[in-house]
């Protein structure tokens, strides 16, 4: 498994006003999505996240998320190596990821960009 690179993730209470100064640092624009209620600005390194207290609180618990080529292989070679699925491989509006739990009780989201 290749990890690709790496993400990190920030809670903010307004994304709007959070958006232009990460383009700017990022030097790029951000692409937008949503998930479950989650507004999300993926802006370079950074991945903005904006919206109800319980799902950031979730949120929050992710250490990072990691870019891997498929998922899938990212899959087998996380449980080879102890670590525990706790969602997914699961279709996102960029890709597929899944959430492990790293034998050190670390969690992290992985994410590949092939359309399941």
């Amino acid at each position: 498994m290749e990890i690709l690179g790496a993400s990190l993730r920030i809670c903010v209470d307004d994304l709007e006003a959070a958006v232009p100064f990460y383009e700017r640092l990022a030097g790029g624009r951000a692409l937008r999505f949503e998930r479950a209620g989650v507004q999300v600005a993926a802006i370079g390194s950074f991945l903005l996240m904006s919206g109800p207290e319980a799902e950031l609180e979730i949120l929050r618990k992710v250490t990072a998320t990691i870019a891997v080529q498929d998922v899938e292989e990212a899959h087998q070679v996380l449980t080879g190596l102890g670590a525990r699925i706790l969602a997914g491989p699961v279709p996102t509006p960029a890709g597929r990821n899944l959430l492990a739990m790293h034998p050190d009780g670390a969690v992290f989201e992985y994410v590949d960009q092939q359309r399941s």
